[in-house]
């Protein structure tokens, strides 16, 4: 493993001893690849994933190819998901990620769906 890896596992880590998801407020945990971002919302105290997204979703339609545009529309979309599924409020894990980005535009765009980070 090189050390940017190790870098945001120990990361991970230090954010996991303190985000947990429950039925009332689940975790909502961030995954980014090179091509791709996913997010899924997941009650941890019954192992289960309540609801997920990415930008390789068929039912999302795409209307650009920047990175951080997408993410805030897979935002919303998951926004929209959770709050059919009865969800107001989740806990953010960026999953070792920095805050920006990305990863800030999802969380954002989930926000303007209505979600409470």
């Amino acid at each position: 493993m090189n050390t940017k890896a190790k870098k945001r596992n120990k990361i991970k880590k230090r954010i996991r001893k303190v985000v947990f998801g429950t039925s009332e407020r689940p975790r909502m945990t961030v995954f980014r690849s090179n091509k791709a971002i996913y997010v899924q919302i997941i009650n941890d105290k019954e192992e289960k994933t309540i609801v997920s997204a990415s930008s390789a979703d068929k039912d999302l339609k795409l209307t650009s190819n920047n990175k951080t545009k997408i993410a805030k529309q897979v935002g919303v979309l998951i926004g929209n998901k959770a709050i059919k599924a009865g969800i107001k409020s989740v806990s953010f894990d960026r999953n070792g990620y920095l805050y920006h980005g990305r990863v800030k535009s999802l969380a954002d765009g989930a926000r303007e769906a209505g979600l409470n980070l």
